[in-house]
């Protein structure tokens, strides 16, 4: 198992989304970034560990999964629409 995290260790530890969103934050709020690189560290720990071993627990639930996940996506998606419409409608006039 070793072997196969290591290969994807640089993408684990610099890919991460949740990474990028909490740099961001983190750079817009000025917090300390050692502090933030060692939070950045243990929050990939976890979504690991979660993965590797919550993977085989939520098998069962894919379809469900799927689908709210999807929903979720679609449902942020009109928020972000919605809410840009006023600022549209403002470059217009």
């Amino acid at each position: 198992m070793a072997d196969d995290i290591r290969k994807f260790l640089g993408l684990i530890v610099f890919g991460n989304i949740e990474n990028l969103i909490l740099a961001a934050q983190g750079v817009e709020a000025h917090v300390n970034p050692l502090g933030l690189a060692i939070l950045s560290l243990i929050a990939v720990c976890c979504w690991l560990l979660i993965g590797t071993f919550g993977t085989k627990m939520a098998m069962k639930y894919a379809r469900y999964i799927n689908f709210i996940g999807g929903l979720a996506i679609f449902i942020l998606g009109i928020q972000a629409i919605l809410e840009s419409i006023p600022g549209m409608l403002a470059f217009f006039h």
